[in-house]
């Protein structure tokens, strides 16, 4: 475990909703001070009343960001687009390390050499946490500009001053924005297509893919029954509840960000060197196997309990369950601000390297989704299935009728982006404190979920993970119930993304160690 000591967390409690993701923050990407966002006709003096904030002794990820109540990043990206979440996380949680590690003993920053400060510069917290706020304020200011106001407010509600633009590396304010500029330099060429200029002049489009995947089938016809096949849908705002959105407006899906798998990793060279198996259990040649598969998605499905229900919601949005699970491991660890941005690092870097590895994988696969095979095995053949909002388990449904209780992510089936996400990051952090510790509680109120808004779960459910083991296996088998990913899919992912989380670790213990080449 690395940190420079332990400190109580006072006050906080894991159950909040958290905006902190994988180690890195959404608050701080987006919400942080989301008063900014008051109705029009507050004052910019009541927007920015105030927070009570000690420089000297405060954690800013802990005490600032971590403590948000409301999530506006949701208005931005949906918790469920998993790559550009991850990555402004990722990218936030490098620029807190880069700019803390000029007051740390040893650290050496992701993407700046800013060099190293007198010991006595780090007596108290505060040169770290104005160093770690002005990375922060950068990194918002490159890559999601949308949400600036938000932390403008929070900035001068600790009384910083937003607009100080300085870039002395004996400064705290200069080292942070100078940190904060050199994670936003590598990330808008880090080949997601940020800028939206490639392969094109004009009309900019952010993200879009330029690597050319095109499905084999469309989203009227599974020509191959084994890949990946577009869903067509009502437009929703990209969220389980229904009604949210135009009337008689139905979209088609696009596989999103293709070209995540392009992406530099920090811990390995080349994904492709990480095998992941055939995903032979859902071959259409061998009819048995992938018959098999189905019916184990349709079971799982046919009778689903509250607690499922919970679960699969509970680890769709990243904002929960990969997002708090950090900042839970943190507070039960008690770490010192050094330990969280450390912590916050590596889990940041396990999630992210993973995501990359996981992408490559969709694309050399592009297998098809549980809800395209149930229909081509079952057509108009009458299963026992989930009914719907509300309606409860029917057994007179057509195979063709047959719907997931959660939403299907715009990507090829295999492997499972979130387990292996969750496997990757409880490895990482397993490593980091050398222990499987979770001890992690989080209460469902009745009526809460999305999908089934007041109906269930029918009471309280509370969650509990004492080992992270605990959590991985809960956030493998979410994806099953949520009837969006196969049982063999699940059970491999969990071994796929272990490894990353270990290569994460190693990586950036020797950031930490300054065991890099300068």
């Amino acid at each position: 475990m690395t940190t420079s000591g332990r400190s109580s967390v006072s006050g906080f409690s894991p159950q909040r909703r958290s905006l902190l993701i994988g180690g890195a923050s959404v608050a701080a990407l987006a919400t942080v001070g989301s008063t900014a966002t008051a109705a029009a006709g507050a004052s910019a003096a009541s927007a920015a009343a105030p927070i009570d904030f000690d420089l000297e002794s405060g954690n800013f990820i802990r005490d600032l960001i971590a403590r948000s109540d409301r999530n506006t990043f949701e208005e931005l990206v949906a918790p469920m687009d998993v790559t550009l979440l991850m990555r402004f996380t990722h990218a936030t949680s490098v620029g807190w390390f880069d700019a803390v590690a000029p007051y740390h003993p040893t650290a050496v920053g992701f993407y700046s050499r800013l060099g190293r400060r007198p010991a006595g510069e780090a007596a108290t917290n505060r040169n770290k946490n104005i160093a770690g706020l002005h990375a922060t304020y950068q990194v918002v200011k490159g890559l999601i500009p949308d949400r600036l106001p938000e932390f403008q407010t929070l900035f001068e509600a600790v009384g910083l001053n937003p607009g100080d633009e300085s870039q002395d590396k004996t400064s705290p304010v200069g080292i942070g924005n100078l940190a904060g500029k050199a994670v936003v330099a590598h990330f808008q060429r880090d080949g997601m297509n940020m800028l939206g200029d490639e392969g094109r002049e004009y009309h900019g489009r952010p993200y879009e893919d330029y690597t050319g995947y095109a499905p084999v089938n469309s989203a009227y016809k599974l020509v191959h029954p084994s890949r990946w096949q577009p869903q067509s849908g009502p437009h929703r705002r990209r969220n389980l509840r229904e009604g949210a959105g135009d009337k008689g407006v139905f979209i088609v899906q696009q596989f999103v960000t293709p070209q995540m798998r392009l992406v530099k990793p920090h811990s390995y060279q080349d994904p492709g060197k990480y095998r992941l198996a055939p995903p032979n259990h859902i071959d259409h040649t061998n009819m048995r196997a992938y018959k098999r598969s189905v019916d184990e998605i349709v079971e799982a499905q046919a009778n689903l309990t509250d607690e499922q229900k919970v679960k699969a919601e509970f680890f769709d949005n990243k904002l929960l369950g990969i997002g708090q699970s950090g900042k839970a491991a943190a507070s039960a660890h008690e770490l010192d601000l050094d330990g969280w941005v450390h912590l916050f690092a590596t889990n940041s870097t396990a999630i992210y390297d993973a995501l990359i590895a996981a992408w490559y994988q969709k694309n050399k696969y592009d297998v098809v989704r549980p809800s395209s095979a149930v229909r081509h095995v079952y057509g108009r053949s009458k299963l026992t299935a989930w009914g719907g909002p509300g309606v409860g388990t029917v057994r007179n449904m057509p195979g063709s009728e047959w719907m997931p209780y959660l939403n299907v992510g715009d990507h090829p089936e295999y492997p499972s982006g979130s387990t292996t996400l969750c496997s990757a990051e409880a490895q990482a952090t397993r490593r980091f404190f050398d222990d499987d510790v979770l001890d992690w509680r989080h209460v469902a109120p009745a009526g809460s979920t999305e999908v089934e808004r007041g109906i269930s779960p029918a009471k309280d459910v509370e969650l509990y993970w004492s080992t992270w083991t605990d959590f991985v296996k809960d956030c493998a088998i979410s994806r099953v119930w949520g009837g969006v990913h196969f049982k063999k899919t699940i059970e491999r992912s969990v071994v796929f993304g272990e490894q990353f989380g270990d290569l994460a670790y190693e990586f950036v213990q020797k950031q930490i160690k300054g065991d890099v080449k300068h």
